[in-house]
């Protein structure tokens, strides 16, 4: 791709966003955003945010999607609380909604389970490297036996690969063999699955969402949105050739269905190099809260708040009213001072819980030197509201977790994370330099 003007765009769930950047020198050019049009074409989005940004026909589009559900992953692992939680945890960062996890040897009724729960890919892990493949082997069988007609991805005992793949493809079933996400305890190589998860996704699942009638809809994906948000945040703390990285940097993204968390850390000290868990801790993570959403969602943060006593039961009430109201109005604008204040409280609770949750996932977060807003409650919020919606990430100091010590907070306001992370493999350094621009 040569250097020029470059169209970044995000369909997302309900709104496309997009970015236009001259990847010469990493500057933003213009911003844009439309109505996803998944009910007619999601191409029809993408063009308006063409026009709206002045690209014209020559401009090449790149584009993440989590439109239609986005990617819906489902883990078949050995044990719950190692490799099936190994494969949860890549899961994550590959910017997959989990559908489900199933743990242990497959019976009829785990099979429903997983067919009910509807996934695009089904993650097939278990064992590590030369260990037990009894159990892996099993699920693989029971899998083929099950006729699921999803693409798997084989990340499981390097040793019992081969024959993996061959009870699932004799069955004509689609596999893509990548390494274990778990070679050996304590030990987690996200990295070679998320890869492989992320080009199935291309594949397979794109093109599956019909989401648009025209055929270069996907040719233009080359992520899911939150595997592209979690590329650009790894891109802002490490830099790329001659711009510096930010150092440690935390992510909360509020939007209407989930509160995103994503973190990249640099382990200090003993953490550099000590496992003190059976699945070592990512330090290049993102969690997701589905309990947690701006209008879906909006009464999931109000129990969440009750449960870590962050309100009391008289302002709970008050709450819950306006939290139902949203679920039962996604669409809905707050139109006066009173239901905006409504909105950034129920925001700043989502941050908060959202961060407690995903700081108490056993990593140090004291160091991160950069806090990032996203999410539209904070992008069209006023500087008073951006703060007191952020103020957790600094102040938090009863949640039971690393607060950041010297860090400052900024909104991602042009939404530039993901376009980073989009322009992230052929142009690096000018996606740095997007990055130091508008966030650090």
């Amino acid at each position: 791709m040569s250097a020029g003007p470059v169209l970044c765009v995000d369909v997302g769930s309900t709104y496309t966003k997009a970015a236009l950047v001259d990847v010469a020198d990493g500057r933003l050019l213009a911003t844009a955003s439309s109505p996803t049009t998944a009910s007619t074409d999601v191409m029809e989005g993408v063009d308006a945010c063409r026009t709206a940004t002045g690209a014209d026909a020559g401009v090449p589009v790149l584009a993440c999607s989590s439109a239609g559900g986005g990617l819906r992953l489902a883990v078949v692992g050995y044990e719950r609380v190692i490799t099936a939680e190994a494969g949860y945890r890549v899961g994550l960062s590959a910017g997959a909604r989990m559908a489900h996890v199933a743990a242990g040897p497959l019976d009829p009724t785990a099979l429903d389970d997983l067919r009910a729960s509807a996934p695009d890919v089904v993650l097939l892990v278990g064992g590590t490297d030369g260990g037990n493949a009894e159990i892996l082997l099993h699920n693989a069988t029971a899998l083929a036996d099950a006729r699921l007609e999803v693409p798997f991805v084989a990340a499981g005992n390097v040793d019992a690969r081969d024959e993996v793949v061959a009870r699932l493809e004799k069955a004509g079933e689609t596999v893509y063999p990548t390494a274990n996400v778990l070679p050996e305890i304590g030990r987690l190589d996200p990295m070679p699955a998320r890869s492989t998860i992320r080009e199935v996704f291309i594949r397979h699942v794109i093109g599956g969402k019909h989401l648009s009638t025209r055929a270069d809809f996907p040719a233009l994906v080359r992520a899911a949105t939150p595997d592209a948000v979690l590329t650009g945040v790894e891109l802002l703390a490490d830099g790329a050739g001659g711009v510096p990285g930010a150092g440690d940097v935390l992510v909360v993204d509020v939007g209407g269905a989930t509160t995103d968390v994503y973190s990249v850390v640099t382990p200090q000290g003993e953490d550099a190099v000590l496992r003190r868990e059976v699945v070592e801790v990512m330090w290049r993570a993102r969690t997701v809260e589905g309990d947690l959403g701006m209008r879906w969602n909006a009464p999931g943060i109000v129990e969440a708040a009750l449960a870590e006593r962050l309100v009391a039961p008289e302002e709970s009430a008050a709450l819950a009213v306006a939290a139902r109201r949203r679920a039962d109005e996604p669409a809905y604008v707050a139109d006066d001072d009173a239901e905006r204040d409504l909105d950034a409280r129920l925001a700043e609770l989502a941050v908060t819980v959202a961060l407690r949750r995903h700081g108490r996932g056993g990593k140090d977060l004291r160091e991160v030197a950069l806090v990032i807003g996203s999410g539209g409650v904070l992008r069209y919020a006023d500087p008073a509201t951006r703060a007191r919606v952020l103020r957790p990430a600094l102040r938090d100091f009863g949640g039971g977790w690393p607060v950041p010590e010297r860090a400052r907070t900024v909104v991602d306001v042009s939404y530039v994370l993901a376009p980073a992370g989009l322009l992230a493999a052929e142009h690096p350094e000018a996606a740095a330099r997007l990055l130091r621009s508008e966030l650090a």
